[in-house]
């Protein structure tokens, strides 16, 4: 090897060779940690939600978890659902919804009603004020969502499937 001088660490095991990562998850195809995938889907829901969040005060005022709780209810049957089936449905906690059902009384987009059958179970029912909310809003989430997602490209679908199975994994017994 006449004429050509390597560094003396160049062939060091613990010393990559030039434009190579120490770090093997980096290179492109190499599975990422669990901890960086966490990370990852973190960031992803966090900054999503505040977009669409921030689209939704702006051009709605309403909140991202007022537009899902009426979206909720209105597609459920009767336009009505249970505190529980709200809550469930956006994963709040009994808090959470009651707080969010109370605002959403309080604007006039839904009404608390008590089930004929159980007095002890509350309904959320949707007025005609929180059926014009929803579908005057519903284009600019759907849209700004469907948007951002885009980006996924062919993964859509792998990623759709994946997030799945890890949520019923994770979905906690009661």
């Amino acid at each position: 090897m006449d004429g050509v001088h390597l560094p003396e660490d160049a062939l060091a095991p613990d010393v990559p060779a030039p434009g190579v990562p120490r770090d093997p998850a980096a290179l492109p195809g190499v599975a990422p940690s669990p901890a960086e995938t966490w990370v990852r889907i973190v960031q992803v829901h966090d900054r999503i939600t505040r977009r669409v969040d921030s689209a939704l005060h702006r051009k709605h005022d309403i909140s991202l978890t007022g537009f899902e709780a009426l979206r909720r209810i209105a597609q459920s049957p009767g336009e009505h659902a249970t505190m529980g089936e709200v809550a469930d449905a956006l994963g709040l906690s009994r808090a959470g919804v009651t707080s969010t059902v109370s605002r959403l009384v309080a604007e006039g987009l839904v009404t608390r009603e008590r089930a004929a059958g159980d007095k002890r179970l509350l309904h959320a029912r949707l007025t005609p004020a929180g059926r014009a909310k929803v579908e005057a809003a519903a284009p600019t989430h759907d849209d700004l969502v469907a948007h951002l997602l885009a980006l996924l490209g062919d993964d859509a679908a792998v990623v759709t499937d994946a997030l799945a199975r890890v949520s019923a994994a994770a979905r906690s017994r009661r």
